[in-house]
C-alpha cells in the first residue's frame, strides 16, 4: 500500500510539471534556421522582422496537432496584414517528407512549414510535446507558450494573438 501512494505521488508530480512548463522558457527565443517545406530557408529572427512569430510543433500523425491547424492557418490569413507569422514545425521522419507535403497541399494551408526531421528545433526550445505552440514577439521574447489541444482552446490562442498584436499598436 505505501508503494502504490509513492508511486501515485510521484505520478502527479510529474503530470503536474508536464502541465505547469506551459509557461516555462519566456524568455528570450534564440534564433533556430528553419528549413522549410518549399526548400527554402529562413531563421526565426529574419521572419520577426516583420512582426510577431506563432511556432507550432506537429506531426502528421498527431490527431490534436491536425485539430488546432485549421484554427492556426485562419489565424495566419486573419493577423497576417498586422504582422503575425505562424511557421508550423513538423517533426516527421525525413521519410515521411511525402506525406507531410501531401497532407499541407490537401487542406490548402497558407502558413509557413519547416521540416525538422531529428528534432533538432524541438529539443531547442523544448517542443516535444505536441501540439506545442510558442508565441514570440518582434524581439525575441516569448509571451506565451502552450503545449496540447483540446477542442475550444483555439479561442486561448486567438486571444492571446490579439493581446499581443494590442501592445505592438500601443508601443
Amino acid at each position: 500500500m505505501r508503494n502504490i501512494k509513492l508511486i501515485i505521488l510521484i505520478l502527479s508530480f510529474n503530470m503536474i510539471s508536464i502541465y505547469s512548463q506551459d509557461n516555462v522558457s519566456l524568455g528570450k527565443i534564440p534564433n533556430i534556421d528553419l528549413k522549410l517545406l518549399n526548400g527554402k530557408k529562413t531563421t526565426l529572427y529574419k521572419l520577426l522582422k516583420t512582426g510577431p512569430v506563432l511556432l507550432d510543433f506537429w506531426a502528421t500523425w498527431c490527431k490534436p496537432c491536425k485539430q488546432v491547424m485549421k484554427h492556426l492557418n485562419k489565424y495566419h490569413n486573419d493577423y497576417k496584414n498586422q504582422g503575425l507569422t505562424v511557421v508550423m514545425i513538423n517533426q516527421d521522419t525525413p521519410r515521411s517528407l511525402g506525406k507531410v507535403k501531401a497532407y499541407i497541399n490537401s487542406k490548402g494551408y497558407d502558413f509557413l512549414v519547416s521540416i525538422d526531421p531529428n528534432q533538432q528545433i524541438s529539443k531547442k526550445l523544448n517542443g516535444q510535446i505536441m501540439p506545442n505552440l510558442i508565441l514570440v514577439n518582434e524581439d525575441a521574447t516569448v509571451k506565451w507558450r502552450h503545449q496540447g489541444y483540446m477542442p475550444g482552446e483555439e479561442l486561448e490562442i486567438k486571444e492571446q494573438i490579439e493581446s499581443l498584436l494590442l501592445s505592438l499598436k500601443k508601443d
